[in-house]
């Protein structure tokens, strides 16, 4: 099989299985004990987060363990939320965000914060122009992912950030990168955001992971109380195995090499699928990995059943909202048959030129095949 769902999850890599098992066999002492079994697995958390903050171009002390990329925004947005709540009540977000900001902004709008949604461009990107534009004196927190889990459009962070700052001095900036992270050149101690969310699962390391980067002297409420874990911020008992497999797919990949061999890869297959009748592609095709495309007139289901039978991976859209209509597609404006015949193709390093002609192959086919 090819897999080519990167985007939804990727292969945990031999250093992150092995990092867990010896977690699991050496270090399973709980981190808080000060015996020698404790010690150990301590060792092994402070060495992980070193790694992952390393990756992240981030200050060691200022990187905080979460169960993955959900917790970190939902972490991120309900505590800017009650943060600065008294100082007023507007966020600012777009209407491409990730179920798990656009949900926590649905509960905050219900309990009376004013929440404004920015409509993306045809590529599914937000300008800076834009966001600046929706700011105002009673803006508290802006949240913007890096790049679209979907169609792979890059938001321009650092423009985004140097408005804010201009206009809502007073108001945090959160994103959601991770999609970004290992995939776009970034480093959390020059971009400038207050809070940046990233996950393991999505750098080849386990399931159940992810982390918050908290800029130095924010002082961000607690998300999970209790014995006082994560400094304070995040209490719990760390995943020990978990946070080590994070930390050693970090240390153990050549992120831009891998982001620039993704590159290569989508453009050879933009262009390819741009010589297919019936195929549209969707956005720009910005970020490294992410693909979107469309054969109008046909379903996503169908295409992506025609596609395994032809040993092909890919899925229809985000694979956290499996069901659902694309909230990002229809964002975009987007004709309805070609929303309902979108999937997305998203790469991972360990894919090939090879995978995608056979992609190629297997889209002809399928068009084929369902067109009748």
């Amino acid at each position: 099989m090819i897999y080519l769902d990167n985007s939804a999850t990727t292969k945990p890599c031999g250093e992150a299985v092995s990092a867990a098992v010896q977690a699991m066999e050496r270090g399973w002492g709980n981190p808080s004990s000060v015996h020698g079994f404790g010690m150990e697995a301590e060792t092994l958390l402070r060495d992980a987060r070193k790694k992952v903050a390393s990756a992240l171009g981030a200050e060691q002390d200022r990187v905080f363990f979460t169960s993955g990329g959900t917790e970190a925004d939902n972490w991120a947005i309900f505590s800017s939320a009650k943060r600065l709540g008294k100082r007023g009540k507007h966020i600012v977000t777009t209407a491409v965000e990730h179920h798990a900001v656009l949900h926590p902004m649905q509960q905050l709008a219900s309990q009376g914060f004013d929440v404004t949604y920015l409509a993306p461009d045809a590529t599914g990107a937000v300008s800076a122009k834009a966001l600046e534009a929706a700011l105002r004196p009673d803006t508290i927190l802006v949240s913007v992912m890096m790049v679209n889990n979907e169609v792979g459009a890059v938001m321009p962070i650092a423009e985004m950030i140097r408005a804010v700052r201009r206009k809502s001095p007073l108001a945090l900036f959160h994103t959601d990168a991770v999609q970004g992270f290992g995939k776009l050149a970034f480093r959390a101690k020059t971009l400038g955001a207050d809070m940046i969310s990233v996950s393991g699962h999505k750098v080849h390391a386990m399931k159940g992971v992810g982390a918050l980067y908290i800029r130095p002297g924010l002082p961000l409420p607690p998300f999970l109380y209790g014995g006082g874990q994560e400094n304070d911020f995040r209490s719990g008992t760390e995943p020990i195995p978990a946070i080590a497999s994070f930390g050693a797919a970090c240390a153990s990949q050549d992120f831009a090499a891998d982001a620039k061999r993704m590159a290569r890869l989508r453009d050879l297959c933009r262009e390819k699928l741009s010589q297919v009748d019936g195929v549209k592609l969707i956005g720009s095709g910005d970020a490294p990995h992410i693909i979107s495309l469309s054969l109008p007139g046909l379903r996503s289901q169908g295409i992506i059943n025609c596609l395994q039978d032809d040993g092909i991976l890919v899925s229809a859209g985000s694979a956290c909202s499996r069901g659902h209509r694309s909230h990002v597609l229809e964002a975009m404006k987007l004709p309805t048959e070609v929303i309902d015949g979108a999937i997305r193709v998203s790469f991972g390093r360990d894919n090939t030129e090879q995978d995608v002609a056979a992609l190629v192959k297997a889209v002809i086919r399928a068009r084929e095949t369902l067109k009748g």
